[in-house]
């Protein structure tokens, strides 16, 4: 009986199995492979998949300085093809006989199981596809080749399925991702052709396409549009696909999309209605709605507006959810301060925005820069010159546009603080060293008790520091609360900070003083002693003191300079003409160079005339015609009402600039001279202009005599101060004089 049981179960088993081949068209068969597609194979497949979007969601970093993508990913450009897996059907596969290739991401673990699916399950009968899992297998392996970025395989696979499935359930969202392919290999006119096809014939088994589906569909339109620059297009589609919002994240991007292109358009109020929608939108992601806010912040048109968007803004502040985000709403919060007027507050939240645990790098750099603005505005060149430079440490991007102004910034305000800290330092230098000796040693004993009060206040912030085992001092006391001299391990800490800072010295009064040092100690400990302790030496700083005339007169030389410079950078280059005067005036009283002379009372001049104070412009008028009347700076002053036509375009300039260029390559040193004289005065305004002056200077420098050519160039260096041309023409000159 067991036996005959035995047998009847085998044949049962065989029976099953025979009609479960995927060569014969069964009920049993056909369900078989359903449940088994559906269930197995494309289960984990569709894990897999969606466990790759939910690495590329975590991962991807939105630039919300800049329009977001309308898909959030990124695709490598001449990224290598990922590998394929083995087949036999030729229907998208490419034929590979290496069995010995594993998946190595969650994409191409999915691409494996459709693979599996279409090969193991697939019921081709009679051209016939009989298995109705496999539409959906052919889908999955479309969509994973697509996140791999092979998209020509992708396409083939989406093919596939519309061309032999146009019936199945998902024929519709597999035309919108062969759109979405078709976008990323630039056939956009293609994609755009498709999905009309699809919104507008609804060329599907419904009547009518679900809101899922159309908001996919408009998605897919307004990236191809936005891919080809039609942002009217891609704002009509957007509008669309925000309808319903039945991907909640999809929608929310959308909305943020379309909020950005309206704001490029300067249509605020647009704007500002999406996202408003967008940051009342309670089943958003977070990071759309408070970025929505900060949009609206941006976007403020009047006064009355700021106030509640300040209030919102500090709301959002207080709000420990919105930690992540402090560095912006600080920044933004800022700004709007700023463009208020209220310069202190706006340089406090800047302040806070830079100490946020979260600040990104790029954000830096726009906080960084409005400080650097701020301090620029106020005349306070040595710390917006900081601010700028710590733009370019954080920015990765050096070639845009910003980043090359602002480095432009930083080496003008670089040549600047130069020239400041030149007349600082021998300022003070001349300063003490026109002080008796008395009055000398009185001067360093101040400073001197300065310092070490200082030094002093610092030791003993260090020492408590350490006492109540703060983290700054970087020592933890053995037991929270212990005295600092019930634990060795601060005690020895200290002492080792002690001799590092006042050597060995000796329990008495008045230990400070460098003279009281222990005798006893190693010669080593006395060198490094008398190293540490170099800076309360009286003598140290006497001995730097210059007595010799000469050197004294060279520091004068040299600070003189130094203020002309700096009058000639405010006065050109930052429009500062406050303090270009106070250090044109001063150089003018000091100066004793008679190379000098002329140019000062030439900016003078000028800077007087710009500022509207007529007599003082007549005096330094008259010392120009009075003591240089053969010179062009009078022939300038003499000729003011001369009129000239600015009858050259700028690309002309540029043309005569080579063709003059030639002639001087080609020895015609005289015919550069007459052509440059009769060139200049119908281009008064031109940037080329102080090259058409060099080169007409060089040209004079080969044939003339050596005064006329220092005369030349002395009148660039004068007239176009700061120019790279001026600084070729003071090396010249410098080269003549010796």
């Amino acid at each position: 009986m067991k036996i005959t049981f035995k047998y009847l179960f085998l044949l049962t088993f065989i029976a099953v199995v025979a009609s479960c081949s995927t060569k014969k068209d069964s009920v049993i068969s056909r369900n078989y492979h359903a449940l088994t597609t559906k269930y197995n194979v494309l289960f984990n497949g569709n894990n897999a998949f969606y466990k790759g979007i939910d690495e590329i969601n975590n991962s991807y970093r939105d630039d919300w300085f800049l329009q977001l993508p309308i898909e959030p990913i990124e695709f490598e450009e001449d990224k290598i093809i990922a590998p394929t897996f083995n087949n036999n059907l030729g229907n998208g596969f490419n034929n590979d006989d290496d069995d010995d290739k594993k998946p190595t991401t969650t994409f191409e673990r999915a691409e494996e199981k459709a693979v599996k699916a279409i090969q193991k399950h697939g019921m081709n009968i009679d051209g016939i596809e009989r298995n109705r899992q496999i539409d959906n297998a052919y889908l999955l392996l479309g969509k994973s080749r697509y996140y791999q970025q092979r998209f020509i395989p992708a396409v083939e696979a989406f093919n596939y399925v519309i061309a032999n499935y146009p019936n199945a359930d998902l024929i519709a969202e597999t035309k919108i991702w062969r759109a979405k392919t078709n976008i990323r290999l630039d056939n956009e006119e293609t994609a755009i052709e498709a999905m009309k096809l699809l919104l507008v014939i609804k060329d599907t088994l419904e009547s009518d396409l679900p809101n899922k589906i159309k908001e996919q569909a408009h998605t897919a339109l307004a990236m191809a549009y936005v891919k080809s620059d039609s942002l009217q297009n891609a704002k009509k589609h957007l509008q669309l696909a925000t309808r319903t919002l039945e991907n909640k994240a999809q929608g929310a991007r959308n909305l943020f999309v379309l909020g950005q292109i309206y704001s490029l358009e300067n249509k605020k109020d647009s704007a500002n209605l999406v996202f408003n929608r967008l940051a009342n939108f309670k089943k958003s992601p977070y990071k759309y709605k408070i970025h929505a806010n900060i949009e609206l912040a941006r976007n403020i048109t009047n006064d009355s507006t700021s106030v509640v968007v300040l209030n919102t803004l500090q709301e959002l502040i207080k709000d420990r959810e919105n930690r992540p985000y402090l560095d912006e709403l600080y920044y933004q919060t800022a700004v709007l301060h700023e463009k208020n007027d209220s310069i202190q507050l706006a340089k406090n939240n800047y302040y806070n925005s830079l100490r946020a645990a979260n600040a990104g790098d790029k954000q830096k750099t726009f906080t960084y820069e409005n400080l650097g603005n701020l301090a620029f505005k106020e005349a306070e060149y040595q710390n917006a010159s900081a601010y700028y430079d710590s733009v370019l440490q954080f920015t990765k991007d050096t070639l845009k546009l910003r980043i090359r102004r602002i480095k432009r910034k930083y080496k003008n305000l670089a040549s600047l603080i130069k020239f400041e800290d030149v007349v600082q330092t021998n300022d003070s230098i001349v300063k003490i060293a026109t002080l008796t000796e008395d009055e000398q040693v009185a001067y360093f004993t101040n400073y001197i008790e300065k310092i070490k009060e200082a030094d002093e206040a610092a030791a003993q912030l260090r020492l408590n520091q350490m006492a109540f085992a703060n983290p700054i001092s970087g020592i933890q006391s053995a037991k929270k609360g212990e005295w600092y001299f019930y634990n060795n391990q601060s005690l020895s800490f200290g002492k080792s900070e002690f001799f590092k800072i006042w050597g060995n010295r000796r329990l008495e009064d008045n230990w400070r003083w460098s003279e009281k040092a222990s005798i006893g100690i190693a010669a080593k400990d006395s060198v490094s002693a008398k190293k540490a302790n170099a800076k309360y030496d009286l003598d140290t700083y006497l001995s730097t003191i210059p007595t010799e005339q000469s050197v004294i007169d060279s520091l004068v030389v040299t600070r003189n300079e130094a203020l002309y410079e700096l009058g000639l950078i405010y006065k050109e280059q930052f429009k500062n003409f406050d303090l270009a005067e106070q250090r044109l005036v001063r150089v003018n009283k000091v100066n004793k160079d008679e190379a000098l002379v002329l140019p000062i009372n030439w900016h003078l001049y000028q800077l007087y005339i710009t500022l509207g104070d007529e007599s003082k412009a007549a005096h330094y008028k008259n010392v120009i015609l009075t003591d240089y009347p053969e010179t062009k700076f009078a022939q300038v002053i003499l000729n003011p009402n001369v009129v000239f036509e600015d009858e050259v375009e700028v690309n002309e300039v540029e043309v005569k600039y080579k063709k003059l260029y030639y002639l001087y390559k080609d020895d015609q040193f005289d015919e550069v001279i007459t052509q440059v004289d009769e060139f200049l005065p119908s281009i008064p305004n031109a940037e080329l202009l102080p090259k058409f002056e060099l080169l007409r200077a060089l040209a004079i420098g080969k044939y003339k005599t050596k005064e006329e050519y220092k005369s030349a160039l002395e009148f660039i260096v004068v007239n176009y101060g700061n120019t790279e041309e001026a600084e070729k023409a003071k090396a010249i000159l410098a080269q003549l004089k010796e």
